[in-house]
């Protein structure tokens, strides 16, 4: 590893994506435009952005550290994410875009009542900075341990980076980041993988001096249990997480809305066993890992066999990532605070200029708070115990109950209060504090049930109470009911300037993209003179990336202005 090189790529490609984000700048003239991109992103542009707001640098510490330490499972792991995908594309995403709404919390509010809206608003708001702010951790770790920097100023620095580039361009600029990040991020993978079996001496030396039940489907404390709750987990998170629906609000119809979460699924087969090998593979490379240092495998693997530059590459990779997914859901916490709070309640009759400064404003205090849970991470148990928990504890009782109402005539906002409640309650209780009044601690398997078969289990049983006493439809079901019929009577019509603004702001999109895919090629064909006996791995990648960027570039040719 060449520091020079490295550091000079990370900064040459973050002040590019920097700009790539400024010149979002103006395309946001409202609401709409800014945190849904004018609902008529292209389907593939939001499956693709879908995918990497799901991934970050927490991918490589957290699902890397478990494919370190127990192998295969890490990829079944997440290959139940492909199921809930699949059931999303299926289910949940045209619902959700039929339903309307900007945001999940404006269907809540709607269907479920402002009560229920503004419980479940403060909850998400969060968990979010919770969720997101581990996933900082992640990446500001793997910056600080790669290129010697301290990880507290690390994290402070990559977190101001992050708000700044939300803040200014909204959710294209975000999808933009999305979708360079893939490209790099593939990229990197494709040429780390021949890299590190050369270095474990090939594949047969890998499989052979692997250890015992490393290739077994489950491993450890990670049993059938786990992963079948986990799938179930996914189902809610994928469906519901207010962050996820935004991606099938932004498209144009319920079909395309489908198309994001079947793209998501797909690679979703593919990837999990990609990103998983290098760490598996430097098990038998380096076999002494112990404690929170097995979060730092991938970055050991990647420093072990990556040429000058390629490792800032990756670095950069996994920082925007990271960046990608937090980016989303700051854009979405502050669209839900803009939108469904200082508009719904402070002040509905503001106009896009006030709605807009509140958005940006918004976004910076949300992101402040994000970098303050990164700060706590390494003090509460690393990267995976966190997340695990965190998912555990609110994931069903946040997310089961807005999906049943997507489907349901008979649940009512109190009932919803009362099942996210007690559910909370109880994982709080099994989590927390039996452990340290009782000695007592569920499994992995049976706290991930717990979390999302308890709200489950109490919905059901509602649903079987509420038709055998006869109710056919709640108050609420039918307060939007006649909601839908007005709308339908009095449609909102987009005036021709504003779908020309709409139709301009997509086709500069999609410019920008095959623009940056373009410079990611000529970037790498710069880093193969320094990449020795790798350099034509890289320039084939580099001339796949180039030739893909003209699927873009045609798309923009399609919208007619």
């Amino acid at each position: 590893m060449n520091a020079v090189i490295d550091t000079s790529v990370i900064v040459v490609f973050s002040i590019f994506i920097m700009l790539v984000g400024f010149s979002f700048s103006r395309t946001g003239r409202n609401l709409k435009s800014f945190f849904a991109a004018g609902e008529a992103v292209p389907w593939f542009i939001g499956g693709l952005s879908l995918f990497m707001s799901f991934f970050s640098a927490g991918t490589f510490v957290a699902w890397g550290s478990i494919a370190y330490k127990y192998g295969w499972v890490a990829i079944t792991i997440q290959w139940t994410m492909c199921i809930g995908g699949l059931v999303t594309g299926l289910y949940l995403a045209p619902k959700w875009k039929a339903t309307g709404n900007l945001t999940a919390a404006e269907f809540i509010r709607e269907r479920l009542g402002e009560a229920v809206q503004k419980s479940y608003i403060y909850i998400f708001m969060i968990v979010s900075l919770l969720i997101k702010g581990s996933v900082l951790y992640s990446v500001a770790r793997l910056v600080s341990s790669s290129l010697g920097f301290p990880l507290m100023p690390s994290t402070v620095v990559l977190g101001l980076f992050m708000i700044a580039y939300t803040a200014v361009g909204g959710l294209w600029a975000v999808m933009v980041t999305d979708i360079l990040q893939f490209v790099i991020l593939t990229a990197a993978i494709l040429i780390i993988i021949p890299l590190a079996f050369d270095a474990a001496g090939g594949v047969e030396h890998f499989i052979k001096f692997s250890p015992q039940g490393f290739f077994d489907v489950v491993n450890g404390e990670y049993t059938w249990g786990f992963i079948l709750a986990f799938a179930l987990y996914h189902i809610f998170y994928i469906g519901g997480n207010w962050t996820f629906v935004q991606r099938y609000t932004s498209v144009d119809t319920p079909k395309s809305a489908s198309k994001v979460a079947y793209l998501f699924a797909g690679l979703y087969i593919i990837s999990p066993v990609l990103w998983m090998l290098p760490p598996m593979v430097y098990k038998t490379i380096n076999p002494g890992l112990q404690g929170l240092d097995t979060e730092n495998a991938y970055l050991m693997i990647c420093q072990h066999v990556l040429p000058a530059g390629l490792m800032g590459l990756i670095l950069t990779g996994m920082y925007f990532s990271t960046s990608a997914s937090a980016n989303t859901a700051l854009n979405v916490v502050s669209a839900v605070f803009t939108n469904d709070i200082y508009k719904g309640s402070i002040n509905p009759k503001a106009s896009d200029k006030k709605l807009m400064s509140v958005a940006r404003i918004s976004s910076w205090f949300f992101g402040l708070g994000m970098i303050v849970v990164a700060l706590i991470v390494p003090y509460i148990g690393g990267i995976v115990e966190f997340t695990l928990s965190i998912g555990a504890i609110t994931g069903g009782p946040l997310l089961a109950p807005p999906l049943w109402a997507l489907f349901s005539k008979r649940l009512t906002g109190k009932v919803t209060l009362y099942v996210t409640g007690i559910s909370l309650a109880a994982n709080l209780v099994f989590k927390m504090l039996l452990p340290f009044l009782a000695d007592y601690k569920l499994s992995r398997a049976n706290e991930m049930l717990l979390g999302v078969g308890l709200p489950f289990l109490i919905l059901a049983l509602y649903e079987i109470y509420a038709y055998y006493k006869g109710q056919h439809a709640s108050a609420e079901y039918l307060h939007l009911k006649a909601l839908k019929a007005q709308r339908k009577a009095s449609p909102v019509e987009v005036s021709v300037e504003e779908a020309f603004e709409i139709k301009k702001q997509n086709k500069f999109g999609l410019k920008v993209i095959a623009f940056s895919l373009c410079f990611i090629a000529i970037l790498l064909y710069i880093l193969c003179f320094f990449s020795a006996g790798s350099a034509s791995l890289v320039a084939g990648i580099a001339t796949v990336i180039l030739l893909t960027s003209l699927i873009p570039l045609r798309a923009a040719g399609k919208v007619k202005l």
